[in-house]
């Protein structure tokens, strides 16, 4: 018998144990568990590296925040959260992030993410980032069973409450990001250069030399980008440009 691999991420010990025990009682599934985007990074890799790579991914929407924000949502616990894992770091990862990490460097497990609480744009960005599914973390056993097994047909998965409010953030993401699309597309190929060189947070004196210009020279690309963009400031600019897809400048390129 062919088991489903599947890897349960949650900083709850207690909820991520009893999971992967009732999960497991199931004959066609083996389950590990992880209590933390690292740790997760790390099992993903060991996993691959053994030639039984896994199949779903089931990462808590909360993972790594403590107590509740002013919207009644648990907060990061730092800011490294927001960023991309990294398997050889100890530092804290939330799930949707970790969705994301996943998909890019594993791009055959489906992500499924379990929330505590219906919320249709953290589920958007959730799908947006890759996942599968979002799943409430109360549901049955039978459902999540389903839920699994479905996302390895290639099912996307969500609860029917939600769907209406996905769908309206997922059109509204879009048209944001058209439009940003656009923006940047008036921009002259050196002036691309300079955002890219913005959004790696480089400053004037740092992109004069990366690109071998004047820091005027520069001053004044940056003030045409800022232009065109639409925008007033630097991290207005960095922020359109992400929601366009512009990634930062390679640092560790030969300049």
């Amino acid at each position: 018998m062919v088991r489903i691999q599947v890897l349960v991420v949650d900083d709850h010990r207690i909820f991520a144990e009893s999971l992967a025990a009732a999960l497991a009682a199931e004959p066609d599934v083996e389950v590990t568990t992880a209590g933390s985007g690292p740790a997760a990074m790390r099992s993903l890799e060991r996993a691959a590296a053994g030639g039984r790579p896994f199949d779903v991914l089931l990462v808590d929407a909360d993972l790594g925040r403590t107590g509740p924000d002013a919207a009644g949502r648990p907060p990061v616990r730092n800011r490294a959260a927001m960023a991309v894992p990294d398997p050889g770091a100890d530092r804290v990862v939330d799930g949707i992030s970790l969705v994301v990490g996943v998909r890019g460097a594993h791009p055959g497990v489906r992500a499924v993410v379990l929330a505590e609480r219906d919320d249709p744009r953290r589920a958007a960005l959730a799908l947006g980032a890759g996942a599968s599914g979002w799943v409430a973390k109360d549901c049955s056993l039978s459902r999540l069973l389903t839920v699994i097994r479905g996302v390895l047909r290639d099912e996307t998965h969500l609860p029917p409450a939600l769907l209406t409010g996905v769908l309206r953030e997922l059109t509204a993401a879009r048209k944001h990001r058209t439009e940003s699309e656009r923006l940047v597309e008036s921009l002259t190929p050196r002036e691309r250069e300079v955002l890219r060189c913005m959004v790696a947070g480089l400053g004037r004196k740092a992109v004069a030399e990366r690109l071998f210009l004047s820091p005027h020279t520069v001053r004044t690309h940056m003030q045409n980008v800022l232009g065109k963009l639409g925008v007033h400031s630097t991290l207005a600019a960095v922020a359109l440009a992400r929601r366009a897809g512009v990634g930062p400048v390679d640092l560790e390129e030969a300049s």
